[in-house]
């Protein structure tokens, strides 16, 4: 990496997008950048610098495969997923943390206001609190994984448009792109479930901060203390997959609905099923809005899934997963199925704009 401000978190909304492959003087392929998104930067630090930087691709690739014709779709899923993914959670990241806030915050007692007010306050409670890292809070867990998890979800998802594919080389429909999500979104449940817990213990500690609850009472320090926590005191490996069933109710319908979507814009922006055109204006349209399709989709579940994992162990306030749905359905009518959505919308369009962007260019300078 020949620019450390790639991944600077002082200025963490800095992120690029390659454009076609050079290769260098010393046999080492590179890609050159140009600026994409920088969102949060001018709305907190005020100010966004343009670098130039180089990106060595053996980081994501050993050089072998860089070099040798036999470099297949895995590997360019692999790549591009990746940096997609580091896209969208640079973007994202900042939106998720209030969603989080919100959703996991105890409801207020019979005559008392809830911790926070709405998602401005929130952010506002925040950046007084914890200052503009609070917002990246649980970030490193995410950002440690983000290879991993878009390895998975891109790379399943291609090799099933290539089993459903009618030719090699043919265009996917609509609905064959629905059951490629689909696909690949049972894959990344298992990624995204211990990912989840780390990333939505850390956010929430300070919402719970004023509840009894007992699971404030461990104090995280960072990714690797959840992890060492839950592992030792809430039952081992099996207690990092907490939380697994309302995932996959998450991922599988969601992915399926995004990756449906995407293609749906896609082809009516390109008049046809050929969408090898399309400029990066209509490809971050088509990501922003299939990104949104998503949370449309599978909203309730997310909540569900992040009062699980937040829940104490030793003492639980829901048995699982459907107990956790009547409660708060109970407790808190409909609205409470919807806590953090404002945020989580938010966060949808520009994150997976950026995402999706990412990903169509790195991939198609790959060839």
């Amino acid at each position: 990496l020949k620019s450390p401000k790639f991944l600077n978190l002082t200025n963490p909304l800095l992120f690029y997008i390659p454009s076609p492959l050079q290769e260098g003087n010393d046999n080492t392929v590179y890609f050159h950048g140009e600026v994409l998104l920088a969102l949060f930067p001018i709305l907190i630090w005020g100010e966004v610098k343009v670098l130039d930087f180089r990106l060595s691709f053996d980081l994501y690739l050993h050089p072998f495969l860089v070099k040798s014709s036999l470099m297949g779709d895995v590997a360019k899923d692999l790549t591009a997923g990746t940096v997609g993914g580091a896209a969208q959670l640079i973007v994202g990241h900042p939106f998720d943390t209030i969603k989080v806030k919100l959703q996991s915050q105890p409801a207020p007692l019979p005559g008392q206001a809830p911790k926070y007010a709405g998602a401005v306050d929130a952010v506002k409670q925040t950046l007084s609190a914890e200052g503009p890292r609070g917002l990246y809070k649980g970030m490193g867990a995410p950002l440690a994984t983000v290879a991993a998890f878009n390895a998975v979800l891109f790379t399943v998802r291609g090799q099933m448009e290539g089993l459903l594919r009618s030719q090699p080389g043919a265009p996917l429909t609509v609905n064959q792109q629905v059951v490629a999500g689909a696909g690949a979104g049972v894959a990344v449940s298992f990624l995204a479930c211990p990912t989840e817990l780390i990333k939505c213990r850390l956010q929430a500690q300070s919402a719970l901060a004023s509840s009894d609850s007992a699971v404030v009472a461990v104090k995280y320090g960072g990714p690797m203390d959840v992890t060492r926590h839950v592992l030792k005191s809430e039952g081992g490996v099996r207690g990092l997959f907490k939380g697994l069933v309302p995932t996959m109710a998450r991922e599988i319908p969601g992915n399926a609905a995004m990756f449906g979507v995407y293609e749906l814009l896609k082809q009516s922006f390109a008049g046809g099923e050929d969408t090898s055109q399309l400029g990066r204006g209509s490809l971050m349209v088509a990501g922003g809005l299939a990104g949104a399709s998503f949370w449309v989709s599978v909203y309730p579940t997310d909540v569900v899934k992040s009062v699980i994992q937040v829940d104490d162990y030793k003492n639980p306030k829901f048995s699982g997963s459907i107990d956790a749905f009547r409660k708060i359905l109970a407790s808190e009518g409909i609205k409470g199925l919807y806590k953090g959505f404002g945020p989580a919308m938010a966060r949808s369009v520009p994150a997976n704009a950026a995402c999706f962007l990412a990903y169509e260019v790195t991939r198609s300078s790959m060839g």
